[in-house]
């Protein structure tokens, strides 16, 4: 009998039941077909639909499916017009990441050959890089309990070393698996204020610390408005590069503008023990029940899951259907002729995953 994995499904708000139902039945597919695995699949309901009906974010129970699950998928959770009391936005997905020591955000940025971008990209060069955004503290830190006045407000940034060693130790494993996967030389960059917040010279001196470490890899040090020019001018010299919350938040969504849109961006967030895979956009409520939702960021964060899996329990059948999927996404994107409207076309969401699904099938053959 193959290896067995749960996952928790959480469908999301939005245009996430509409990019999940796809994306599951693509995942059913690669299992029903492989003798290396199986995948079962528990829904989990949780988000601003859920709160707004029963006065739950994120029920005890789809917390508990979530810590025994072996990964978790979840979709696009949220909408702007259901808020906590406080005035902050349903964000299930950032209560997992704090509770289950989700420290390690994993944003990939590639843009192939083919691939619309706003960017001219020099011949024999090609964008691949990850942006490896910690999870947990900086500057999200005191999340919904900021201190507020009549006259002024206050965030805390916390930075812990436990976190950040966790965080770099990560970094540099990930630059390594690129480097024998012939994805990138091996080079990691710390972005960083330094030069003017005392939380970030320690930041610094945590990563110099694990750099230390790892002799065979280079690491590096930018500043943070360096690098967001840097993204735009000379993306292609990136391979790994590991930053605070905040920060991370913001480049990630500069990467997903290289490569066309939130659309194409997948992520993951892992801890020691969980991970969590989503797709980095919204939920997109002015859309949804249309039908055109973009599913693609949803399946590459699939794909993600599967290689995460793969290498967690050494398995390569799932290592391969991984990069099956991935591949899949990326070969319908680059030829462009079905893509869905956020990427300048007109097919719907079940054509737009139904063409991925036609490239694995295609791939097996």
């Amino acid at each position: 009998m193959p290896n067995s994995y749960e996952i928790a499904v959480f469908a999301g708000d939005g245009i996430g039941p509409e990019i999940t139902d796809p994306t599951v039945k693509i995942l059913n597919d690669l299992s029903a077909k492989s003798s290396g695995y199986s995948l079962n699949f528990t829904a989990a309901p949780a988000g601003a639909a859920h709160y707004a009906e029963t006065g739950e974010s994120l029920p005890a129970a789809s917390m508990e499916t979530a810590r025994n699950a072996d990964a978790i998928l979840l979709s696009a959770m949220g909408l702007p017009d259901v808020r906590y009391a406080d005035g902050t936005e349903i964000s299930p997905q950032i209560d997992l990441r704090k509770a289950l020591t989700l420290f390690a955000g994993v944003r990939p940025v590639t843009v192939r050959p083919g691939q619309a971008t706003p960017l001219k990209i020099p011949a024999g060069k090609e964008i691949d890089f990850v942006l490896v955004r910690e999870s947990t503290e900086g500057l999200f830190y005191s999340q919904g309990t900021g201190e507020v006045s009549a006259d002024e407000a206050r965030e805390t940034l916390r930075i812990t070393r436990d976190i950040s060693e966790k965080l770099f130790r990560f970094t540099f494993d990930l630059a390594r698996q690129r480097r024998r996967q012939g994805r990138g030389p091996g080079r990691v960059t710390c972005v960083d204020k330094a030069n003017v917040f005392r939380a970030f010279a320690f930041f610094r001196e945590l990563f110099d610390a694990e750099a230390a470490k790892h002799p065979t890899l280079t690491a590096d040090h930018a500043y943070v408005d360096a690098t967001a020019l840097w993204m735009v001018q000379k993306p292609w010299d990136f391979d790994v590069m590991v930053t605070e919350n905040m920060f991370g938040d913001i480049l990630s969504d500069l990467g997903a503008g290289l490569m066309g849109g939130l659309g194409l961006a997948p992520s993951a967030d892992i801890g020691l023990e969980h991970a969590v895979f989503q797709p980095c956009h919204g939920s997109a409520p002015d859309i949804a029940g249309q039908g055109v939702a973009n599913p693609f960021a949803m399946l590459l964060s699939a794909a993600m899951m599967l290689d995460w899996l793969g290498v967690k329990h050494d398995n390569e059948d799932l290592r391969r259907d991984g990069s099956r999927l991935r591949e899949a996404v990326e070969a319908v994107v680059a030829k462009g002729t079905v893509l869905t409207q956020d990427l300048g076309g007109h097919a719907s969401t079940n054509e737009a995953a139904e063409a991925v699904s036609a490239v694995l099938v295609l791939e097996a053959a």
